[in-house]
């Protein structure tokens, strides 16, 4: 099979046994810290994508895709707006809601939340909460009845459970004689629930729509604004700003991307900067390549001298050493490509028999709201990573290649 000279002869220097032992312990270092570097960015960006997934959806089972809410806060003709909104293809689910502050009290204990007043049958079309409750369901939340489903932290700082009564007191109220009295009702803890994220278990309390109505003084028919999910959630910067224009003025439209903006660009620089501090594992392999090639230079002078004099050009000398340090790139990044993909897609399997055999817990249920360790694979994150290291290899023969073509024969065969 015909092979090009300069690949034959690259190849031979690779199987030949080699004079200096120290250079082939650098060659294996560098195609084994190769394959460490390229494992380990595999894996790691594996589980920060799967942590930002996790911690997505958490968010989603509170927060909807994108929320219609008025300028001034209140609105009032929900109905037609949503069969206009219905309209649109993108958008799946619709709920009314009306979210304001309000303090929760018990025997002594006082804490703040954030209350939404919701339609128990109509909830679930734009989140999970109902798939997350601990005790209870949203149905047990009745018109009049004055029943509120708590977050289990929440439940916990107030100390109460489900069957027990909590007050409610709204800021707004009554200026009398002894001077203002906010409204207060009393509600019985009608469920409680868990999402995963301290922000929204520590905060928020669900109760009917039309009690909310009663308590913060909205009109008949009034509700604070609807909340939409929508087929795909990353077009939701999209779909809001196409809804937010059909509406016209006087509603503002606002997506699941810019309530946690900051939150996202946070999780967004933690990947870049870990994806910069693992490649460097991957950079140190490539100089050990440059200082193989080096050592091989030195060692193979005669070999190249006897290779110029019988014809040989400087661009075919280059090649030689080209591919054979690109060989070890390439196997160095192969080798860690499938170990980055078998670890990355048995994290979850590997990281439990790991804490079994050292007798330890790695994230403790107690502390962590995500005890497990989640991976999310992309392959587009692959492709980046093996390319790079490809390219990072490639690059990393040129300079001894290059000293390789400078060696001049008379001189390298001067002492032979």
């Amino acid at each position: 099979m015909f092979r090009p000279y300069e690949f034959f002869v690259g190849l031979r220097y690779l199987r030949a046994k080699r004079r200096n032992h120290f250079i082939s312990f650098i060659s294996v270092t560098s195609v084994l810290g190769i394959t460490v570097g390229v494992a380990a960015l595999i894996t790691v960006m594996s589980v920060m994508n799967g942590f930002e997934k996790e911690l997505r959806d958490r968010i989603l089972g509170m927060v909807s895709h994108a929320s219609i809410t008025s300028y001034g806060g209140r609105v009032s003709d929900w109905e037609s707006l949503r069969e206009e909104i219905r309209g649109d293809e993108r958008v799946l689910g619709s709920a009314p809601f009306i979210e304001r502050e309000g303090m929760l009290a018990r025997q002594g204990e006082l804490t703040g939340g954030m209350i939404r007043g919701i339609l128990p049958d109509e909830e679930p079309a734009v989140s999970d909460v109902g798939n997350e409750m601990l005790e209870g369901q949203l149905e047990n939340l009745a018109a009049g009845e004055y029943r509120v489903i708590l977050g289990s932290e929440l439940a916990r700082s107030l100390r109460v459970s489900v069957g027990d009564q909590v007050f409610l007191m709204v800021p707004e109220g009554n200026v009398t004689v002894a001077g203002f009295r906010p409204r207060m009702r009393r509600f019985d803890v009608a469920g409680l629930f868990e999402v995963g994220m301290y922000e929204y278990d520590r905060s928020h309390a669900f109760i009917h729509l039309d009690d909310a109505r009663t308590l913060y003084r909205f009109n008949e028919g009034e509700v604070g604004g609807i909340r939409l999910k929508l087929n795909d959630m990353f077009e939701a910067p999209a779909v809001a700003r196409d809804i937010a224009a059909n509406l016209g003025s006087g509603y503002f439209v606002r997506d699941w991307t810019r309530q946690h903006a900051n939150f996202f660009a946070a999780l967004q620089i933690e990947k870049t900067v870990m994806f910069i501090i693992l490649f460097l594992i991957v950079a140190v392999a490539a100089f050990n390549i440059i200082s193989t090639l080096v050592m091989v230079v030195n060692d193979k002078r005669s070999d190249i001298a006897v290779l110029r004099t019988i014809g040989t050009s400087p661009a075919s000398v280059m090649g030689i050493f080209i591919v054979q340090g690109t060989v070890i790139g390439i196997v160095g990044t192969l080798v860690g490509l499938g170990l980055g993909v078998a670890l990355a897609s048995n994290v979850e399997s590997i990281v439990p028999w790991l804490e079994d055999v050292f007798n330890t817990e790695f994230l403790p249920a107690d502390v962590y709201y995500i005890s497990d360790l989640p991976s999310d694979l992309q392959w587009s994150d692959v492709t980046r990573i093996t390319g790079l290291a490809f390219v990072l290899t490639v690059l990393s023969t040129i300079y001894p290649a290059w000293r390789a073509s400078r060696t001049q024969p008379a001189e390298a065969l001067r002492y032979e």
